[in-house]
């Protein structure tokens, strides 16, 4: 698959069917979003992956994640980025969450595209509890968690989506 093509078939999937994602697609998801561009080359981006039940669970006993159709995902991505991990020199200089948040953003959408390309639906997922989340999975304190991305095998076919045209996008 192209990656225009992949950027035009992309759809938030919030129905899964019940198919497990197996660790090589992972690692597959994990090595696209490795090779994303950070400043000053940091990579500050980790993700915790939840596919087991047990943990599932443990996330929805918490109410970590507002939206229901979270819970029933067969994996759960928590995209986090380390906020320590850039180098002394930029510390002054810029505002790091900025930064992390630009970083992780880069790497979540080349995890996003690879899903695509194999066949997985994804969803951004925003509402969410940001310290709960990092108690329960035992994140450190100096990690943001900014949201979660659920993937798995589309249980359901979203149609064309409306996107606004170039000319109300551009400044002028």
């Amino acid at each position: 698959m192209e990656v225009s093509d992949a950027i035009k078939k992309r759809r938030s999937i919030r129905k899964f069917i019940d198919k497990e994602i197996s660790e090589e697609v992972i690692k597959e998801l994990l090595e696209a979003a490795r090779l994303a561009p950070s400043a000053y080359n940091s990579q500050p981006w980790k993700f915790f992956i939840v596919n087991d039940k047990v943990i599932i669970d443990k996330l929805r006993e918490h109410k970590v994640f507002i939206q229901d159709f979270v819970y029933n995902s067969p994996l759960i991505i928590v995209c986090c980025a380390d906020l320590e991990s850039y180098p002394d020199r930029s510390r002054n200089n810029f505002n790091l969450r900025e930064l992390a948040m630009g970083d992780l953003a880069f790497a979540c959408q080349n995890l996003v595209l690879q899903a695509t390309e194999l066949g997985l639906g994804c969803c951004y997922i925003g509402l969410l509890d940001k310290e709960k989340i990092k108690k329960v999975l035992n994140i450190p304190e100096n990690y943001i968690v900014p949201y979660a991305i659920i993937a798995g095998y589309p249980g359901e076919e979203p149609g064309a989506k409306t996107t606004k045209s170039i000319d109300e996008i551009r400044l002028k």
